[in-house]
């Protein structure tokens, strides 16, 4: 179907749900149904008619430049033109981007988890500073950032960390952080100067809420314990850390940071729904995707997707091939260049996919 007839399919439906909505009486139960759908095809019909209306008016001045003969006359309508001649593409880009399929998550709030991967205590400290570095663009979006858990090393690091992250468009921005990110720089314990590698797996779930996922009470089993902190510190005399197993996935979730069973209880639960939320969307993506001949970027989270280079001050995503020298920035909460980037990369994908 080419563009033009995607267009006129448009406003041909939008027309009938217009006609629709002026006679209800027979609608019923229907009405906010249809009442909806024409309310948020709205703007991509004020869209298509300002494309037609620019289209129409490049049509006119090519016309009327056949026998315009006065200069003064020809430069106004050429000028005219040429503003035209930007302002179509753009509005058909505006649509394109308008017709892209919605992510039903990305409006949600995201749980946020971080691991240290392979390299020891120098994963850890990635770890930690990986954390940080998101809970500073949290701060520089204006999102809250409540940390959930964090097991540290007791020498900075941390093994694993988690964080609920809410605010506007939580998870449209941060879902491209899923993945293995890895670093290359000279550990201070080091005294030769040789540069290590090292890496963390970074974990970005939409938050579930339970009309989003049902999980049955009888389909968990629940085990409390006594929570225990690095090198015996911050022991609790009381059951009051939680563990709770989905048995039907096998998902496990564990939390001891609060004092309070029923607190950790809550935040395990929290966890728990995004995970089996997470899971859920990913099979029906596999399923979606089962009969295309090839994948480009599955997002698997064993995937190497960023490489941190501090000797080079150099950070490189290799899902786009973009590059970074503002290591500093970078690590201080300064992710848009490369969000807006893979978001970009992401529409271009789907504009392909969508309008092949």
């Amino acid at each position: 179907m080419s563009f033009t007839q995607k267009l006129n399919g448009i406003v041909t439906k939008f027309n009938e749900l217009e006609k629709k909505l002026l006679d209800p009486s027979g609608l019923g139960q229907t009405f906010a149904k249809i009442s909806k759908e024409h309310s948020d095809m709205t703007p991509i019909v004020a869209l298509i008619e300002e494309y037609r209306q620019a289209q129409k008016e490049m049509a006119d001045i090519d016309e009327m430049l056949l026998s315009a003969d006065d200069k003064e006359m020809r430069d106004m309508m050429e000028a005219e033109r040429f503003d035209l001649s930007k302002k179509v593409p753009e509005i058909e880009q505006q649509i394109k981007l308008s017709l892209l399929p919605r992510d039903a998550a990305d409006e949600k709030n995201a749980i946020l988890e971080v691991r240290a991967g392979t390299g020891g205590e120098e994963a850890a400290l990635f770890a930690y500073k990986l954390f940080a570095m998101y809970q500073k663009y949290a701060e520089k979006r204006k999102w809250k950032f409540e940390i959930l858990s964090i097991s540290d090393t007791g020498l900075g690091g941390y093994k694993d960390a988690s964080a609920s992250i809410s605010g506007r468009g939580v998870f449209a921005r941060m879902k491209f952080e899923s993945g293995a990110h890895r670093v290359q720089r000279v550990p201070e314990t080091e005294n030769q100067g040789r540069v290590h590698t090292s890496a963390a797996t970074v974990a970005v779930l939409p938050e579930a809420e339970e009309v989003d996922i049902k999980i049955e009470e009888k389909d968990l089993r629940i085990d409390v314990f006594r929570s225990s902190g690095p090198g015996g510190q911050s022991v609790n005399t009381t059951d009051s850390a939680v563990r709770i197993t989905h048995v039907p996935t096998g998902v496990v979730v564990s939390m001891q940071d609060e004092k309070s069973q029923i607190k950790n209880r809550e935040k395990a639960m929290k966890v728990l729904r995004a995970r089996i939320y997470d899971a859920e969307r990913a099979r029906i993506d596999k399923e979606r995707a089962a009969d295309r001949k090839e994948q480009v970027g599955s997002g698997d989270r064993s995937e190497r997707i960023r490489t941190y280079n501090f000797p080079q001050s150099r950070v490189t995503d290799h899902r786009i091939n973009h590059t970074s020298y503002r290591i500093d920035e970078i690590m201080l909460g300064e992710l848009d260049e490369f969000i807006d980037a893979l978001i970009a990369d992401d529409q271009a994908r789907k504009l392909t996919d969508t309008l092949d």
